[in-house]
């Protein structure tokens, strides 16, 4: 039986922020998506859009909220009512300021530390407790850290962050089948 049923990638939708280091988690669902051959369809009822996946006989759904960061969490807990998802069994990737361009980190439950689509969907749900996939892109030197995850990385730390996600796409099976514990072991031992 899988560990997890809801993959969920935090972004801002439009073409304006398609580029940006914030939608490190939608691009992460993308990167899903075309390893796992999955139709992303727009879904009124959840505001976002769905995909879904049998993995060895079990469902799991992909979803990007289609509403700002900041309110994620609508969606996403419109997503777990519907389906009866229960929050332990849901992945949430986001950009993380506190990891370099190619680190990427799981962790099960904590605060939101400061990620308003992660604090959101605590709000929404009323639990901490889901795993995360943190997607490092790093912090600005100088300048606000809104500019900084609202402006595209360069050429150099976009391949970091490609790269990073490449690694966690490439041990899904690992967190389905075994765990977001295993997974978590064999993930840092790879991202340094």
């Amino acid at each position: 039986m899988s560990q997890l049923s809801l993959l969920v990638g935090l972004g801002n939708p439009g073409p304006r922020y398609e580029r940006t280091r914030h939608n490190a988690g939608f691009w992460f669902i993308d990167e899903l998506s075309v390893r796992f051959d999955v139709g992303m369809t727009w879904n009124e009822r959840f505001s976002g859009w769905v995909g879904h996946y049998n993995w060895r006989g079990d469902s799991i759904r992909l979803f990007k909220p289609g509403k700002f960061m900041n309110l994620s969490g609508g969606p996403v807990s419109a997503v777990c009512r519907y389906f009866h998802i229960d929050p332990r069994k849901m992945l949430i990737a986001h950009d993380d300021l506190d990891f370099e361009p190619g680190v990427v980190r799981l962790k099960v439950g904590g605060g939101h530390g400061g990620h308003n689509g992660v604090r959101s969907i605590i709000d929404h749900l009323g639990s901490r407790e889901f795993c995360r996939l943190r997607i490092g892109i790093g912090r600005p030197v100088r300048g606000s850290v809104t500019d900084y995850v609202l402006g595209a990385p360069d050429s150099g730390d976009l391949e970091k962050i490609r790269g990073a996600i490449f690694m966690a796409v490439e041990c899904l099976p690992i967190m389905l089948e075994e765990g977001v514990e295993k997974a978590m072991t064999h993930l840092h031992a790879q991202s340094q």
